[in-house]
């Protein structure tokens, strides 16, 4: 409703309003700056001459200026191969996936992805005889440090489902 009531008075009377702003007289332009007037300076012949008078004295001045520039040595930064790589990063390529197209393709030596990383400690989990650290480092290309922090650090869900001990629990309808 607001909309229709805004565009009743936004297209009323538009012609004459139009017609009412040209027919307006236009506002006289603000006087120029005196800095602007130099072009009618130049045209007078005494102005001319001065400019292209020629002054022995500044002349004199200028030769005796002499300027000598050297640059300064070149230093390189050596800044550690913070910008450029200094070697190709080696990279593997992941052991599962189940997103096709959208799973990781590479990671680099030394890191997983989070579908290897829930796989591996799920199995350590499941079968600790099995899928020792040691086992872990080698076949994922990983620290066994690393790999020790991460089996004692992180641990995955585990979905623990509560018998029903009591018969007074609420029946689904």
């Amino acid at each position: 409703m607001g909309g229709r009531l805004t565009r009743v008075f936004r297209t009323f009377n538009v012609e004459s309003r139009a017609r009412r702003e040209i027919s307006k007289e236009k506002p006289t332009p603000a006087p120029r700056h005196p800095t602007s007037r130099l072009d009618e300076l130049a045209g007078h012949p005494e102005v001319q001459e001065e400019i292209y008078r020629r002054d022995d004295r500044l002349l004199t001045f200028l030769k005796d200026v002499y300027v000598e520039s050297r640059d300064p040595p070149v230093r390189v930064k050596d800044g550690g191969g913070e910008y450029l790589p200094c070697k190709q990063e080696e990279k593997r390529l992941t052991k599962l996936g189940h997103l096709g197209d959208l799973d990781v393709k590479k990671v680099p030596k030394g890191k997983i992805s989070i579908v290897e990383a829930l796989t591996l400690l799920n199995n350590h989990k499941l079968h600790p005889q099995i899928w020792t650290a040691e086992k872990i480092a080698v076949e994922y290309s990983l620290e066994l440090k690393e790999v020790n922090s991460l089996l004692e650090f992180f641990i995955p869900f585990a979905v623990q489902e509560f018998p029903k001990e009591t018969k007074k629990a609420i029946k689904p309808t």
